[in-house]
């Protein structure tokens, strides 16, 4: 872990403002889209740098805005991970979300997020919040596998019920989907089910399978060797360099997938899901979105 003064901490999306506080991971998901050189990363992965300087820059930045919207974060690094325990860089950063009157939308796999159900609860109350859960195995020895320095699929579900208590919106990200290890529609129909008893508000799936690109790929292909032995030939066969890596059983699963969500009112769309995340509630909306 390693400290940095940045210079800005907001990022424009489509209708929102991004936040990253970190930088890398020390979750150790085999298949981390973060890992891909396109990021660029100059240090390693799990040497995590720090914004500490986040709150200040928050601070500056949502006091000069009138207009309010949504404050996203988890898109890159979890806000949730281990080093959040003592530096609570998130929390605080929450706090002055609440304090301006801006709405969260926080993604996260950890349960460490439970810790701020307090702040999270208020800013929900005032504004909008909604939590972002992946969850891609419903068996809890291959999760020890695929994300092993993170709470279980188990555990995330109690936090998604937990949420919904509280009245707190959610939304589930099933992926990655893996082929050949946890492309099975036991899996995919024991996931949607707990989603459904949880009450989340959305399911977003882009497509059952993964992403490789150059970073992340050797990666991955080093963690399947040294658990799934002699999957990795079979990805070089069948899919040699791509980027997209897709399900031989995607067309069964995506149609277990939208018939269940639809079958239980459950938002199963990425437009859709981002629309309903993206969305600060419009009384609060004034006549531009950004200063």
């Amino acid at each position: 872990m390693h400290f940095v003064d940045a210079k800005g901490i907001l990022t424009r999306g489509n209708g929102y403002y991004g936040m990253n506080i970190y930088r890398g991971c020390t979750h150790g998901c085999i298949y981390c889209d973060s890992r891909s050189r396109c990021y660029q990363f100059t240090h390693l992965f799990e040497d995590i740098e720090v914004k500490q300087n986040a709150p200040q820059l928050l601070e500056r930045a949502l006091r000069s805005k009138r207009n309010k919207c949504m404050i996203g974060t988890g898109s890159m690094s979890d806000p949730y991970m281990h080093c959040e325990e003592d530096l609570e860089l998130t929390r605080r950063c929450l706090e002055i979300i609440l304090k301006y009157d801006f709405g969260v939308a926080v993604h996260t796999k950890s349960d460490r997020i439970m810790r701020d159900i307090d702040l999270l609860e208020k800013i929900n109350r005032n504004t909008k919040c909604v939590v972002q859960m992946t969850l891609t195995t419903y068996d809890d020895n291959l999760c020890k596998i695929i994300e092993p320095n993170v709470c279980n699929t188990k555990r995330r579900i109690e936090v998604l019920m937990e949420m919904n208590k509280c009245g707190i919106p959610t939304v589930v990200w099933l992926a990655p989907i893996l082929p050949f290890i946890n492309d099975t529609p036991e899996n995919i129909r024991a996931i949607i089910s707990e989603c459904v008893r949880a009450k989340v508000k959305g399911i977003i799936c882009f497509g059952m399978g993964l992403t490789l690109r150059e970073g992340d790929r050797e990666y991955y292909y080093a963690a399947l060797d040294k658990h799934f032995p002699g999957l990795k030939k079979e990805y070089i066969k069948r899919y040699g360099n791509a980027y997209e890596i897709p399900s031989p059983r995607s067309k069964e699963l995506m149609s277990i997938f939208y018939k269940t969500c639809k079958d239980n009112g459950i938002l199963c769309t990425p437009d859709d899901c981002l629309n309903y995340i993206g969305e600060f509630p419009q009384k609060y909306r004034q006549f531009s979105l950004f200063d």
